[in-house]
């Protein structure tokens, strides 16, 4: 119940940033603790308990996205230029931009764009856990990722052009 009580509302947070719906949020918590509360035995303590349920919770998410017949990821035409190019770094953005703008922009992204945005910039995966996480490649996942960067930062952009006038 300790563990339960310690790690319940933040698992609620990451679900809710992939189901917006609360209930079914909720859903997804509770079957995620009684996911890894039966398969504690596979818990190698090579990452915190906490880092291990988030996975267990946003695979849950993705998860239920696929069931509802929601396209999850679809993978485009790429160049390899379009990842080799790419500056992982580069997310600044005009200060006036505030993290709630950043949010509602995010959610407006295509879903192929949004969830490789929400894992890399908001959950802080690298390329080879999205890509395990989402099943595409890496290149997939770099690609998607420098191109929701791109699209983030033209309607972010655009919204500071906007609050200018």
């Amino acid at each position: 119940m300790q563990l339960y009580n310690q790690y319940c509302n933040g698992m609620l947070v990451v679900a809710k940033r992939y189901v917006r719906n609360t209930m079914e949020a909720e859903d997804i918590v509770q079957e995620s603790f009684i996911s890894a509360f039966s398969r504690l035995d596979q818990f190698k303590a090579q990452v915190s308990f906490g880092a291990w349920l988030k996975r267990i919770v946003i695979n849950r998410c993705i998860d239920s996205l696929k069931s509802k017949h929601q396209r999850l990821v679809e993978l485009e035409d790429f160049h390899l230029s379009d990842v080799t190019n790419e500056n992982e770094s580069d997310w600044q953005v005009e200060s006036e931009i505030t993290v709630e703008d950043v949010n509602i922009e995010i959610e407006k992204l295509s879903e192929k764009y949004k969830y490789v945005v929400l894992l890399y910039l908001v959950e802080g995966y690298d390329h080879s856990e999205i890509s395990d996480i989402l099943k595409i490649t890496e290149v997939a996942s770099r690609t998607q990722l420098s191109r929701g960067k791109q699209k983030l930062k033209k309607a972010l952009k655009y919204k500071q052009n906007e609050a200018r006038y």
